[in-house]
């Protein structure tokens, strides 16, 4: 086994072969070589290899294996890294490491018991896997990758909000949270009611939990409509009152005039009564008068957590078909996930029907975001394109303060830490859910969801590091690259053929569990069989179509410098006929399907 620092490693030859396991500048600042290794395939019987860690991923490919096996798992996909057994272990492959994922796969490697052959590759896996643990930078931060497209300027709050038609004369635009001073996870531009005064707002902020006051989120440009979201107000065990509170949330009603604003609590009732027990609670009847409250049912981070837990155990390494139902059902995943639907799909009736609502859960970070973004979703056919989609996470969950580290544990050995859980993973299948529903109104297709929650453990692009805009410090844009730059750079890959613009259609999905379905090419992908068995064959015809058609794009440029050259005028003729064909095949290829 071999391990090397390598500054200059272009030029060291017996690591050459490292080169062909990473394309991106910045990663490979430590190489470990380990010639005898044994990857104990779960799928197949156990795969002697050589394993590849960088500082940015670990890579695996088999010595002998027929077909090849290889592994390519970025360092921040790994949420735990274990040894397994110890120098007097007995028995073939009973001493190594198992490295636990958040990608929903577990890796197990056997090394040789002599000479504590496993000691350098834990240190520097665990090392390099958490580096905020051990006083180093994510990864972000050490790429140079270079895009055609900054994806850094998606997101233009003020853009977005003239594009939703703001400010009108009954809301207005506030810097109030300039710097933070109004509240330190919220952005820094919100809307506001027109009526609300800056010493009113600050006022609202003492009487919500974290400061996180109700502003608005987006506006039905016919019926005036809002959704708002904030946290729940803190009432506590002895039923305090807020006047300035009262009197913000019928401002709002107002605003569109309608008789009752209606207001959706994301908890269960239960457990909303029992947060008075730490100074929260929820708005009752008797003190918000004009206001109606309903309660969305949908549990807490720590039963998503867990939830995908049960699920992880059912779908790796094996699925047991013969009680695959039952095993899916215990999981209670589809059930959250159909809770969580049902509840958008109301706020969205309700804003449809001309009706103003307010969206919170405990502090409005988590359920809440699901929430509002689905409804936005359900309503708002921009943010069904490809870069609208990026404005939405960008707005609702980025710039609004979903607790990304807290929940993801970017960089961090605390593999138990009870703040993670897998909130945005569940918002995506959400979203997925709707994409199988409705195949034609999303102009984005699987792969960009998919490519959204490998970037979202991988580390490699700052977008959905740290907690909130507060925490992001002025160096996040400037010295870590935006995901969809990635994106952006090669939008086609991610695009959905089969896309109609419709763009006053708003859409309901189905939430009933007989329509809902487990996203097996998410959570099953690294099992082969189920692999093979998922890919569509029209998305694989699709493909193939624009291999061909960057084929026929290749040889017309081709042709066309060779006309172009002075030396090949008396060819002119000859390619001129023959760019033509290239040509026709170009237009078939651009008919819709």
């Amino acid at each position: 086994m071999k391990i090397a620092v390598i500054e200059e490693w272009e030029k060291q030859p017996k690591y050459r072969c490292a080169k062909l396991v990473t394309s991106y500048p910045g990663s490979l600042k430590a190489v470990i070589a380990a010639k005898y290794i044994m990857y104990i395939c779960p799928f197949s019987r156990p795969v002697k290899g050589k394993v590849f860690i960088t500082n940015y991923r670990l890579y695996f490919k088999s010595a002998d294996a027929d077909p090849s096996v290889t592994l390519n798992v970025p360092l921040g996909a790994i949420g735990r890294v274990e040894k397994m057994g110890g120098a007097s272990s007995r028995g073939e492959n009973s001493y190594g490491l198992d490295i636990t994922c958040k990608d929903m796969r577990n890796l197990r490697f056997a090394l040789k018991q002599e000479g504590h052959s496993r000691r350098d590759i834990f240190d520097i896996l665990f090392r390099y896997a958490f580096p905020l643990s051990h006083g180093l930078l994510l990864f972000a931060y050490l790429s140079q990758e270079k895009y055609e497209e900054n994806g850094w300027s998606v997101y233009k709050p003020m853009e977005e909000f003239r594009r939703q038609g703001l400010p009108t004369d009954k809301w207005r635009i506030t810097f109030i949270n300039d710097n933070y001073e109004l509240c330190d996870t919220y952005p820094t531009i919100l809307v506001v009611p027109f009526k609300a005064t800056e010493e009113d707002l600050r006022k609202v902020s003492t009487f919500r939990s974290r400061g996180r006051i109700p502003v608005l989120s987006w506006i039905h440009r016919e019926n005036q409509a809002v959704i708002c979201r904030c946290s729940q107000p803190l009432v506590g065990m002895s039923g305090k009152r807020n006047k300035d509170d009262e009197r913000y949330l019928d401002v709002i009603r107002e605003a569109n005039g309608t008789a009752k604003l209606t207001i959706y609590d994301a908890r269960p009732s239960v457990n909303a009564v029992a947060n008075k027990a730490t100074g929260g609670g929820y708005e009752g009847d008797d003190t918000y008068q004009n206001a109606e409250l309903v309660f969305l049912d949908i549990h807490n981070i720590h039963v998503m957590r867990e939830s995908l837990k049960k699920l992880k155990d059912i779908v790796y390494p094996n699925v047991e078909e013969s009680h695959w139902l039952s095993s899916l059902e215990s999981t209670h995943w589809l059930e959250h996930i159909k809770l969580v639907l049902s509840g958008a799909i109301q706020v969205a009736d309700k804003i449809s029907g001309g009706n103003s609502v307010v969206v919170h859960c405990s502090d409005g970070w988590d359920r809440t975001a699901q929430l509002t973004s689905l409804a936005m979703l359900m309503l708002d056919s921009h943010y069904r394109t490809l870069r609208g989609f990026q404005v939405l996470l960008e707005k609702e969950w980025i710039s609004f303060g979903h607790k990304f580290a807290s929940r993801i544990g970017h960089g961090d050995k605390n593999h138990a830490d009870q703040d993670r859980s897998p909130i945005f993973v569940q918002f995506i299948d959400c979203v997925w859910q709707m994409t199988k529903q409705f195949p034609t109104a999303f102009e984005f297709n699987e792969r960009l969801l998919m490519t959204i929650l490998d970037h979202l453990f991988s580390c490699r692009f700052g977008t959905f590091l740290y907690n909130c805009e507060s925490a992001r410090d002025t160096n996040v844009r400037s010295k870590t690259v935006s995901l969809w730059s990635l994106v952006n750079s090669d939008s086609t890959s991610y695009l959905n053929p089969f896309y109609t613009p419709e763009s006053s259609r708003v859409l309901y999905p189905v939430a009933s569990m007989r329509h809902l379905e487990l996203w097996v090419t998410y959570y099953i992908r690294w099992n082969p069989r189920i692999r093979q068995q998922q890919q569509s064959p029209v998305e694989q015809r699709y493909m193939e179509l624009l291999a061909l058609r960057d084929e026929y794009l290749k040889k017309l440029e081709e042709l066309q410098l060779t006309d172009s050259s002075p030396n090949s005028s008396h060819l002119s003729n000859s390619s001129a006929s023959n760019a033509a064909s290239p040509t026709q095949h170009i237009n078939h290829l651009h008919t819709p399907f």
